[in-house]
């Protein structure tokens, strides 16, 4: 990555997740956005209630919480840390209480919203938690000097913030050049079993309608909640290092995710980036990141799953086109261009 030509920031970066500790996708773009900072010289600290990850290239402060309400209690942890020694903090959750000004730019950035989450996890309690945090993005948009959505969609619960700024993709790992398709039709799936990831949805349809309209077809699984006795064609795959993951990706002929909710969904700009169509419902993320089914991919209902991978699968041209597509639309979430647009938000907000 380029080295900034301006003075080195110091920024603290503050997400409750990381990969050490967490698989939700907001860790794994926070880790990402500071190694990424780091390489173009900014002091980057890391503040999170997860262990260090190994061979990071920043800094790492853990704030330590344990027992219930880990996620508000990290919060309340915030407010007794010294932040006065850095010029940017760039918040992924969990500022609402940093009320008077800790550094000169304070910087959010929303990774979809809880509202629209609440209204699609199951269980009361958990809906009751999820709309208790969406109050507190509210609170956090408010704190921030800028604040920015990861997809113009989560700008239904937050009309007065009007600034998009993607989740990155690392392009230098998701490639088509990072591994041959497979010699076999295979469609890929990085997700929960369970829940709004809809992953035994996908394995349902697979065996149901893809396995007999493609009897050579193999559905590839990157989940870890998965049963021991999958249909025939689903292959688990457990959990891949970042470079297992890439070669999955660009070997796949189709990469399916049919979540009820993605506040963006990064696997989609992922498999994108590595030449592979994306077949998806359409949530928030995916309308965005397929440009609601224009570029790159397919969206779909549920009911309509099993007929478009079939035909993505099958007819090679229509396939071929998709490819193209995706990768043209991935260059928009290239982690380079995502790192430009943050630098340019800190250094106007310090500016200011």
């Amino acid at each position: 990555m380029p080295e900034s030509t301006d003075a080195p920031l110091r920024i603290a970066m503050v997400s409750h997740y990381l990969p050490s500790g967490s698989k939700i996708g907001v860790g794994y773009q926070a880790h990402a956005l500071a190694n990424a900072l780091s390489d173009r010289g900014h002091h980057v600290t890391v503040f999170s209630d997860c262990a260090p990850v190994v061979h990071a290239r920043y800094d790492h402060r853990l704030v330590e919480i344990s027992g219930p309400l880990r996620t508000f209690r990290f919060a309340t942890r915030l407010r007794h840390i010294d932040f006065s020694g850095f010029d940017v903090i760039h918040a992924h959750g969990d500022d609402y209480w940093l009320w008077r000004r800790r550094a000169p730019v304070h910087v959010r950035t929303m990774h979809g919203s809880c509202f629209e989450e609440a209204r699609h996890i199951p269980g009361a309690k958990e809906k009751a938690r999820m709309a208790l945090l969406g109050v507190t993005e509210v609170l956090a948009s408010t704190v921030a000097d800028r604040t920015v959505l990861v997809s113009p969609d989560t700008r239904r619960w937050m009309p007065w913030v009007r600034e998009v700024v993607p989740n990155g993709v690392d392009t230098q790992r998701f490639r088509p050049q990072s591994a041959p398709k497979s010699d076999h039709p295979t469609i890929l799936f990085v997700g929960t079993w369970h829940n709004r990831k809809r992953g035994a949805e996908l394995a349902r349809i697979f065996s149901q309608q893809v396995l007999p309209a493609v009897p050579e077809a193999e559905l590839l699984m990157v989940s870890q909640d998965y049963p021991a006795d999958l249909p025939a064609g689903v292959r688990a795959l457990g959990r891949l290092t970042d470079e297992e993951l890439a070669r999955e990706y660009a070997s796949a002929w189709v990469f399916c995710l049919p979540s009820d909710y993605e506040g963006f969904g990064i696997p989609y700009a992922e498999a994108m980036a590595s030449g592979t169509p994306v077949v998806a419902t359409p949530n928030i993320g995916a309308r965005y990141v397929l440009r609601d089914g224009t570029a790159g991919g397919v969206l779909t209902e549920l009911d309509g799953l099993g007929t478009a991978l079939v035909k993505v699968l099958t007819d090679v041209a229509y396939r071929n086109a998709l490819r193209d597509n995706a990768i043209v639309r991935s260059a928009a979430f290239s982690l380079d261009r995502v790192i430009d647009q943050y630098e340019t938000i800190y250094r106007d907000s310090t500016s200011e």
